[in-house]
């Protein structure tokens, strides 16, 4: 990390990186606030589609993290973003909450159930069967098949919650047609975040806790890469990828001293 520029900005992962089950994890209020103290752009990633960034603001406030909801950039804004580029002004059939529907609504798109250009899936706590039927339906009669991120589930409080890559997947298994994935690790959605802070891959880092969405994004889209391992990937479990982080820590509190060194390097 020495030999290469010194690092202006900063992308990370929330879940499992900052907050883990709406409790933060120490160090992350220090972390943010030394991104700030150092002007440094940084923007919080998360492939949750479920809410909008006026929520999660409010959420991560709860848990002592306070950022502004410009700094939050979900699975459902790249999603957003993807379609106004690819088709703008179009429909769409969503299966997802309000993270979902307010992006594609502020997109000027028409949300419908009849004859959707799109069927975009994202996180959903209330998917029935009847909203699935109608999805395959749209699928199999010629809609393009979008969906927010790849993730077979994600936690909850009560534990693992379904998560879109498998509704994805049985889509896919009803239909024989494969959604696009947007988020993580589409390098689109890392591609589209360093576009909003207006940031270079070869001066921006990812912070993350994830080997198979985080870290290969960031690499991917060539930014240099921090694992942290408070969330899903374990230390012993790197040496199963056939690609490594540029750094590993224990946690993000262990990240905040990086900031000073990588803006010196």
């Amino acid at each position: 990390m020495t030999e290469r520029k010194p690092v202006e900005c900063w992308l990370t992962d929330m879940d499992g990186v900052l907050v883990h089950e709406e409790q933060a994890i120490p160090g992350a209020s220090e972390f943010i606030e030394r991104l700030v103290a150092m002007e440094r752009r940084f923007l919080l990633l998360t492939n949750n589609s479920i809410y909008t960034p006026r929520d999660l603001r409010a959420r991560l406030s709860r848990s002592g993290i306070h950022v502004p909801e410009e700094v939050i950039w979900t699975s459902a804004l790249a999603t957003a973003a993807f379609l106004a580029d690819q088709g703008p002004g179009g429909t769409a059939y969503a299966l997802g909450e309000a993270g979902l529907t307010t992006a594609l609504y502020d997109i000027g798109y028409t949300l419908t159930e009849i004859d959707p250009d799109y069927v975009v899936l994202g996180e959903n706590r209330t998917l029935s069967l009847e909203s699935i039927t109608k999805a395959i339906r749209f699928v199999a009669g010629g809609a393009r098949f979008i969906a927010t991120n790849p993730d077979p589930s994600g936690p909850s409080r009560e534990g693992l919650m379904l998560g879109t890559g498998s509704v994805a997947a049985l889509i896919t298994k009803a239909t024989g047609r494969h959604p696009y994935f947007i988020g993580k690790p589409n390098p689109i959605m890392m591609r589209s975040a360093l576009n909003r802070i207006d940031a270079h891959s070869e001066t921006t880092v990812m912070v993350g806790d994830r080997m198979d969405t985080d870290v290969i994004s960031g690499l991917e889209a060539g930014l240099r890469t921090v694992l942290v391992l408070t969330g899903s990937t374990q230390r012993e479990q790197v040496e199963t990828f056939p690609y490594r982080p540029t750094r590993i820590f224990d946690s993000i509190a262990d990240v905040v001293s990086l900031v000073d060194e990588l803006a010196r390097n």
